[in-house]
């Protein structure tokens, strides 16, 4: 990851949870820039950036967050993590093992789902270069695969594994296609989808809450866009 991605990786994580757009100040680029200086790896930085924003989301404030420096104590407690998980400890190979064994599914299956993610991101990237598409999805199928190529390296290197870490960074890249994904899917395919999800879901409608529905209308319309631009699901979940 270049100087360059460095940076602008993580102004972009930045804006996307913030909601609305807010260019970063020069402290927060010089914080930034400290941050690769001691040497955080981004795909920790990002998913520093994620868990502040999740836990500001479950305990929402009046005051809005302006400023990178409301992400600085997780991202440095997420770096923390990381150094010991890839230190691990001295001649404990039983605790290593131990801990190992409280994944969710073995490593080696979990890096087999990392790396066919990978592969898959890639070949939606490609195919869509071919057909000469320079648009958001295209930019962040690329992004996100070289973001997951440092996950899969992370995670294979871990002393001590860890899947919650893991399916946070996922989340964020999710996030990151999710957002593309409704940037550049075409209004008439976008109204086309919509009409057959709410068809779909008329059974249903009159015995699910507003919230709910709405909620669960989003999140069919979404598979459907998935579906529809080859984009792969990262989450663990579909392991």
């Amino acid at each position: 990851m270049n100087y360059f991605n460095y940076f602008t990786e993580i102004e972009d994580a930045f804006v996307r949870r913030r909601g609305k757009h807010l260019l970063l100040s020069p402290l927060d680029w010089s914080l930034i820039e400290t941050w690769k200086q001691i040497g955080i790896p981004l795909h920790v930085v990002l998913r520093g950036i994620e868990r502040a924003f999740d836990s500001w989301e479950a305990r929402p404030r009046k005051r809005t967050v302006k400023s990178l420096l409301y992400c600085q104590e997780e991202v440095e407690a997420q770096f923390a993590e990381w150094n010991e998980a890839r230190v691990g400890r001295a001649n404990e190979d039983q605790a290593a093992t131990e801990k190992e064994e409280l994944l969710p599914f073995s490593r080696a299956s979990i890096l087999e789902h990392l790396k066919q993610a990978k592969v898959a991101l890639l070949k939606t990237f490609e195919q869509r270069k071919i057909e000469g598409n320079e648009d958001d999805i295209t930019e962040a199928l690329q992004r996100s695969a070289a973001l997951l190529q440092e996950l899969l390296v992370d995670f294979s290197e871990s002393a001590e594994p860890e899947a919650r870490r893991l399916e946070d960074s996922l989340t964020g890249l999710e996030r990151l296609l999710s957002d593309a994904l409704w940037t550049v899917v075409p209004e008439t395919q976008l109204k086309l989808l919509r009409r057959e999800v709410v068809e779909q879901l008329r059974p249903y409608r009159t015995h699910m809450e507003k919230a709910v529905y709405q909620q669960t209308l989003d999140n069919l319309l979404l598979k459907r866009l998935r579906e529809d631009f080859a984009v792969p699901r990262l989450s663990l979940f579909y392991l």
